[in-house]
């Protein structure tokens, strides 16, 4: 077996490992952060379980850390209550972001992870299946719930050779998103092997798994090597060790072979992280701010490097330099060390260890700005500037390009780059809050702030669904498109009363008013609907507005099934050509509908009451899905139970 088999084999709950065909595994693991979590949390309660039931349950504070009202801290403050109540570890506000805390004190090879983020398969870097899903699925988790998904096929990225100097683990990920696109993931776990797996180490792992979630992947997984060990070892976590490797016939769906040696370093240009190019061909663009941090390159590797390159020069005088460590314990380290040092007498100013500029936390962008950036997404308008241009790159070419003022190839720099992994990092845990005990959990009170509003709840599935089609959209609609997520409107995110006005407005401002006056109805959407972060509220905001389906081309895998959790129909196109039938304001009716789904249809007849044509969509879900849309979500079905 390869890895990926080794390890769902080992935590299937049921099904077998048939591509296609619906498994359910064990989850050992999970993560949610304060953007995701609140709500994970106030449908955990609505459980009415009382104590976690995983090995590691941990809650982050790391994404709405910028405090200009009461409604962030309300929010920690509930988590942090709900947390010690439940049995779930608290990683307070400055101690990291999630995926680098959880890599670095949390992961153990072999085990599965749950986290309400899409970027949850970082920890693949140390052999572990972590897959990104909706906050209700890792609420289910935490109760001990198993964990749904269709079984993925395994892609065998075979990598052979050595990144060459001022080339980084950043561009090789950026190479297989040229290649495959966005969607090149989908349904797959991309499954790292070959000999030059060997000259990687952990934290340039971990930033090719993370952006794995850019392809659209399930997950992606290395295997648990020497290298795994010695990092492990270093963070004082010996014991967490198990190697885990592929056999050596074990067998794959695809194979992409990838030449380390060959490779040289790559931009993805607005505003899509698969519009990728080489740095040459790029050419010299003129920039004006520069980001270096984020889930996927704020490592003690990635820090040092960048130090390595600014030490004893200034930045360009034209460019706002901005730098946030990924985690407490990267940034103790870099200030006993000198390196912060070095960055600061450089011009850098230095952030919050959290997740700040990549989620339009701060730092926005002048109007027409270009913004060199080291994170994982580029989608128009998340950076909190509509006209701005965001650039993907590594550390390495951030830091060259903020020396120069334009995008520059950081293998032109006489500098020395090797970082070695320390042989024991400076790991302290003292902002990790262990919780209650079981029998102190019964005096702990969670604390709710009148920022925190019930969630939405669906209503079973009626007999016929009817209303006006409110929406049509293009290909590769973002859940940043419906649900915005910056500085303004994070602080939200457990109101979404509140969020309903914003839904899908950087499509058409004036969706929410008009959905809110229809009373509700449905949305048309192109290809790869949903793509992007796991936010359940992209789905729970449409079903507060009454909407009762989606009919698209395609479907990002983390948001179809949080459609489904909320008992909203995700309805594909069987030929795409009829998308063009449709046009908003139609009046669409589903007679029968719920018969239809009770018995099995695979396929939904759509009439379009305006034009007086129907058209066949199908409907792609498993039976127990079936149950869930006739129930009206999740949560109605685990209680009809």
């Amino acid at each position: 077996m390869n890895v990926t088999q080794k390890i769902l084999s080992s935590h299937l709950t049921s099904g077998k490992l048939e591509r296609n065909t619906e498994i359910s595994i064990r989850i050992d693991q999970t993560l949610t952060q304060d953007s995701t979590g609140t709500m994970a949390y106030l449908q955990f309660e609505a459980m009415g379980i009382s104590r976690v039931r995983t090995e590691k349950s941990m809650a982050y504070i790391d994404h709405n850390t910028l405090q200009t009202g009461f409604e962030n801290a309300d929010d920690h403050k509930y988590i942090t209550t709900v947390a010690k109540k439940h049995g779930v570890y608290l990683s307070k506000p400055g101690n990291g972001i999630c995926h680098q805390v959880q890599l670095e004190r949390v992961g153990v090879p072999g085990k599965t992870l749950l986290g309400s983020d899409s970027h949850t398969p970082t920890c693949g870097a140390l052999g572990m299946i972590a897959i990104g899903a909706g906050g209700l699925d890792v609420a289910v988790a935490m109760g001990g719930g198993a964990y749904y998904l269709s079984c993925p096929g395994v892609v065998n990225v075979h990598l052979t050779g050595e990144l060459q100097k001022g080339v980084a683990a950043k561009d090789v990920i950026l190479e297989l998103l040229r290649r495959l696109t966005v969607k090149g993931g989908v349904g797959k776990v991309m499954e790292y092997t070959g000999p030059g797996v060997a000259t990687l180490s952990i934290p340039e792992r971990a930033t090719i798994a993370n952006m794995g979630a850019e392809l659209g992947a399930t997950t992606s997984v290395f295997p648990s090597d020497e290298k795994t060990h010695g990092f492990l070892q270093a963070q004082g976590r010996e014991q967490d060790f198990s190697p885990l490797c592929a056999d050596p016939d074990a067998s794959y769906d695809e194979t992409v072979e990838i030449n380390l040696t060959a490779l040289e370093p790559m931009v993805a240009l607005p505003h899509m992280p698969d519009n990728v190019k080489t740095v040459k061909e790029a050419g010299a663009i003129k920039v004006d701010q520069v980001c270096i941090g984020s889930c996927t390159n704020s490592s003690y590797q990635d820090m040092m490097r960048v130090a390595a390159i600014l030490k004893g020069k200034t930045i360009h005088p034209d460019v706002s330099l901005v730098i946030a460590p990924g985690s407490r314990q990267v940034l103790s380290m870099l200030s006993a060390n000198g390196a912060l040092h070095d960055m600061i007498n450089s011009g850098a100013r230095i952030c919050e260890t959290a997740c700040g500029f990549c989620i339009g936390m701060g730092q926005s962008p002048a109007t027409n700005g270009v913004s060199v950036r080291t994170n994982n997404r580029n989608f128009f308008g998340r950076s909190g500037t509509k006209s701005a241009g965001i650039y993907l790159v590594s550390c390495e070419t951030a830091a060259a390009t903020a020396l120069a003022g334009y995008l520059a190839d950081p293998r032109a720099l006489d500098v020395d780059l090797s970082v070695d992994i320390p042989s024991l990092f400076d790991y302290n845990d003292n902002l990790i809050m262990a919780p209650a005990s079981v029998e102190e959990a019964e005096a702990v009170e969670v604390v709710r702030g009148p920022n925190i509003k019930p969630f939405p709840q669906a209503q079973a599935l009626s007999e016929t669904l009817s209303g006006k089609l409110l929406l049509k959209m293009e290909d590769n609609i973002t859940t940043d498109h419906i649900m915005p997520s910056d500085s303004s409107l994070l602080p939200f995110r457990s109101n979404v009363p509140k969020l309903s006005e914003h839904c899908l407005a950087p499509v058409d401002p004036t969706f929410p008013s008009r959905a809110k006056a229809a009373g509700g109805g449905f949305l048309l959407a192109g290809q790869n609907y949903g793509q992007g972060s796991s936010r359940e509220h992209a789905a729970l905001v449409p079903l507060y507005l009454k909407v009762r389906g989606v009919l698209a081309k395609s479907f990002a895998r983390i948001h179809c099934a949080n459609l489904i959790n909320n008992g909203i129909l995700p309805l594909e196109f069987i030929s795409e050509a009829d998308y063009d039938r449709f046009d908003q304001e139609d009046e669409l009716r589903l007679n029968d509908v719920r018969q239809l789904i009770a018995e099995g249809a695979e396929e939904i007849p759509v009439e379009d009451v305006t034009k007086g044509f129907t058209v066949n969509l199908r409907l792609h879900v498993t039976d127990r899905q079936r149950q869930m849309l006739l129930a009206g979500g999740l949560i109605n079905m685990q209680k009809g139970r």
